[in-house]
């Protein structure tokens, strides 16, 4: 039997890290595990309920609703992709939405809210045989991890991604309100107290601008390979 492994990917927002990861984790037949989409939940619940509004965040409001916040991935068949729940309800759509993604940087920086989802991305790996993306897999999640790589791109290049990933699901998007919100995300997430984008020391660089998912499969090969044959 082939030695398991912890795969992290950490790294800038829309660099394509959830489809690197999902092509890896399903060639190796490991579990995928998108953490971005666990804070994206939290932050959509939050605005559901009023907690997240534009004057600022209840903070002593989200802290309890974390006990009735579920998150599980299920697997979509007919999509060949997990999908996100919130207690039960398929929000695979929602999170992905601009007012989400212009509020989850400032939700996931609330101490509780990351703990929480440190402690359950933890239980989910106990087994290995998992990849997972996010911001700080490697450097808090999973330190130990056995691979760890760290994601860039343009922000030009990103921006132009996103707009057309969302173009695609038929909403009404800016190139350049997608291109500010990934600026002030990018800020947002390089100096928050609360475990900021770091690359791990260990990580290798992946820097993923003029790249296919096909070249980026070759290049990730070859360090998989040496990893489980201990090498």
């Amino acid at each position: 039997m082939k030695k398991k492994l912890i795969i992290a990917i950490d790294g800038y927002s829309s660099c394509g890290k959830s489809t690197f990861a999902k092509a890896i984790a399903k060639e190796l037949k490991y579990i995928y595990i998108d953490s971005g989409a666990m804070y994206r939940t939290v932050t959509l619940y939050c605005l559901r309920k009023g907690l997240k509004t534009r004057d600022g965040i209840d903070v002593n409001g989200i802290i309890p609703a974390l006990k009735e916040i579920n998150i599980n991935f299920i697997y979509n068949s007919d999509k060949d992709e997990y999908e996100t729940f919130l207690n039960s309800e398929n929000v695979e759509r929602e999170i992905r939405g601009t007012e989400v993604s212009a509020s989850v940087s400032r939700v996931s920086q609330i101490y509780e809210v990351r703990a929480r989802m440190v402690e359950l991305q933890r239980q989910i790996g106990v087994f290995k045989g998992i990849v997972m993306d996010g911001r700080d897999i490697g450097t808090v999640v999973f330190p130990d991890a056995e691979i760890k790589i760290f994601m860039t791109a343009s922000v030009d290049i990103r921006a132009k991604r996103r707009y057309d990933e969302l173009l695609s699901k038929g909403e009404k998007v800016s190139l350049d309100e997608i291109k500010r919100n990934i600026i002030a995300r990018d800020i947002a997430d390089e100096n928050r107290d609360i475990s900021p984008l770091r690359r791990a020391e260990d990580a290798v660089v992946l820097d993923n601008s003029r790249m296919s998912v096909k070249q980026q499969m070759e290049w990730v090969r070859e360090i998989i390979e040496k990893k489980i044959n201990g090498s």
